[in-house]
């Protein structure tokens, strides 16, 4: 089993930063490429970024490319995900999620998720 716990959401106003980490344990992190995805109200879960498990391969959404950025530490078992220029439309709650080996950006590759952070950004 690996135990994910997210961080670092919050209310803030359209421009603004945010960082989210991700904290892993249960296993060896390196072995698992992550993601994060989305939820807003009443929408599916929609693919945000995701990263490698070296960290040297990462892809995003075009929604959000330029103004994320996915990084990981393994060192320290953790992944983030930097938001900047958020919009209101970025409101959502966040997840992270664990794939054995390989990232993806479909939900249903992902083998372990988070309980999710609430990101609100006001307009």
């Amino acid at each position: 089993q690996v135990q994910l716990v997210e961080s670092g959401g919050g209310l803030v106003q359209a421009g603004g930063s945010l960082r989210l980490s991700c904290a892993a344990s249960g296993h060896t992190f390196s072995n698992y490429g992550m993601g994060w995805f989305r939820q807003a109200p009443g929408k599916e879960r929609e693919f945000v970024a995701r990263i490698s498990r070296s960290g040297s391969t990462t892809d995003f959404a075009d929604s959000v490319k330029g103004r994320f950025t996915i990084s990981r530490d393994n060192a320290k078992n953790t992944v983030y995900l930097r938001m900047n220029s958020l919009k209101p439309e970025d409101t959502a709650v966040y997840y992270c999620a664990a794939a054995l080996l390989y990232s993806s950006s479909y939900a249903s590759e992902y083998n372990y998720w988070g309980q999710g952070t609430q990101v609100t950004v006001s307009s």
